[in-house]
């Protein structure tokens, strides 16, 4: 509650701001991994079951290569806890489930918002997709390694590795979206009368006006890129220009979710997103990047002098990208290698160490982000915008419409990045 985030809150009620905020709410601990939620406490229990009567499930591990049990434990066997939890409340209106858009994997073209079947894969694979499974495989190699007293370096790297594993086999290109994914197929499969909504969101970036236009936290989605442009530390990525990089404001997304639990209908499946109504492409991000700058640089460690940011280059080939990469870094360092080798010029090993790292650190994000930007994926928002047009619009009441917008045609993309969303990420992460 110390944070930015509450300052117009506390502004207004001042020293009974306390007193307002835990009036209104209860903190109750708890693990969505354990059954009823880790909440051991009986009485809390049935005390809950009477009175809860809206549930929002924002829980999640959104590290796109987490560990496999951490992310099958939160992303998937939670949701499948919580819906358990869920049929025991006795006046239940209605079960919000969070997603991601990207639960699609690799596709072009217009994304349905349609429910995934139970044990659906991306693959032309004969194996169901099945979490109870993948939770006894994720044991079994658990002990396996415990048998072998591996470290425990060893094993956060094994159940790492396990988790890319399984989600490229299922055709999944990372853990994060895999056991997202998984999630929706626990949601469909045993919701039974619960009625339940799914919020898809795609890449979601700073508030764009409440509770204050700017407002973020933490790195996100495209924003490491926007900190490696404005350090002079990302020269090139890979993308397609014309890739609209589907974009939407943290406060939108909020407001959807409000809005869908007023007026949605159980079962429904909402994509929150900007790329079918206000699409902003990669090389327009890319120019008001480089724009910003230009015209508001970063200064070094020392904050002495500017620092100088080039427009980067964007190579739209995986092929492209190798070529660019062999002949601009690994050749030179190659060499490097050879020449730090030698015992009167080892003075350039940091020199080599730096470049190494830059290198690695590029190709690390280029891994991340490389199902985002050579994909052009439009997210349908059919039933988003009926939830916009039919139910709040039917309401008549202009002010909750204004008061919860969710409309992305409202965005003005270049205004929004060069005067909203990069300076409220200096202002809340970088600085």
């Amino acid at each position: 509650m110390e944070k930015e985030l509450f300052r117009l809150l506390r502004a207004k009620w001042g020293k009974e701001f306390d007193s307002f905020i835990w009036e209104r709410v209860e903190a109750v601990g708890g693990d969505i991994s354990d059954e009823n939620l880790g909440i051991k406490d009986a009485i809390l229990r049935d005390h809950m079951f009477k009175h809860i009567d809206f549930i929002v499930n924002c829980a999640a591990t959104t590290d796109f290569f987490e560990r496999y049990d951490v992310a099958l434990a939160t992303n998937t066997i939670g949701i499948y806890n919580i819906l358990n939890f869920a049929k025991k409340c006795l006046k239940l209106k209605k079960l919000l489930h969070l997603s991601t858009a990207y639960v699609c994997g690799e596709k072009e073209g217009i994304i349905s918002e349609k429910a995934f079947e139970f044990g659906e894969t991306l693959t032309k694979t004969f194996t169901k997709l099945d979490f109870k499974i993948e939770k006894e495989f994720v044991a079994h190699r658990l002990s396996q390694l415990r048998e072998t007293k591996a470290s425990e370096s060893a094993i956060n790297a094994n159940m790492r590795e396990l988790g890319t594993e399984r989600a490229k086999h299922f055709g999944w290109p990372n853990t994060y979206v895999f056991t997202k994914a998984m999630g929706e197929m626990c949601v469909e499969q045993f919701k039974d009368d619960v009625p339940t909504i799914i919020l898809r969101p795609t890449m979601i970036v700073s508030t764009y006006k409440e509770p204050f236009p700017g407002w973020i936290e933490g790195l996100r989605t495209m924003d490491t890129l926007i900190v490696g442009i404005g350090k002079g530390k990302l020269p090139f990525f890979l993308g397609i220009p014309t890739v609209a990089l589907d974009l939407i404001p943290g406060d939108m997304v909020v407001n959807a979710m409000i809005l869908s639990m007023v007026f949605g209908e159980g079962g429904m499946i909402y994509h929150v997103g900007s790329s079918i109504k206000n699409p902003v492409y990669i090389s327009e991000i890319r120019n008001y990047i480089h724009r910003y700058f230009i015209e508001n640089p970063l200064f070094d460690h020392k904050k002495e002098n500017p620092i100088t940011v080039h427009k980067i280059i964007l190579l739209q080939h995986i092929s492209t990208l190798n070529i660019y990469i062999a002949i601009r870094y690994l050749l030179p360092l190659k060499i490097l290698e050879m020449v730090v080798s030698l015992p009167y010029l080892r003075c350039y090993k940091d020199v080599y160490a730096k470049n190494m790292r830059k290198l690695q650190t590029i190709m690390r994000f280029i891994q991340i982000y490389k199902p985002y930007v050579l994909f052009n994926m439009i997210f349908d928002d059919t039933n988003c915008e009926g939830l916009r047009e039919n139910k709040v619009k039917g309401s008549r009441n202009l002010e909750l419409m204004e008061t919860f917008n969710f409309d992305p045609n409202s965005i003005d993309w270049e205004d929004y990045i060069i005067n909203t969303h990069i300076p409220g990420l200096i202002k809340y992460v970088i600085i």
